[in-house]
């Protein structure tokens, strides 16, 4: 939990430097990008639970 906590306050810091010094967000700027990085990840994952399931399955 810790990690998550320390993720969002340094993103958190980042957009504030970016929208500081008036750059653009280094992160898609809708939610349907975050939700895409989501979608990525979330697909990974499950790939990662799935794969000793088809590995196993033939023996």
């Amino acid at each position: 939990m810790q990690d998550i906590i320390l993720s969002l306050l340094s993103g958190i810091a980042v957009g504030l430097i970016f929208g500081f010094i008036r750059l653009p967000i280094p992160a898609p700027p809708a939610l349907a990008g975050v939700m895409g990085i989501v979608g990525i990840f979330l697909g990974y994952k499950i790939y990662q639970w799935v794969l000793p399931f088809i590995q196993g399955g033939s023996g």
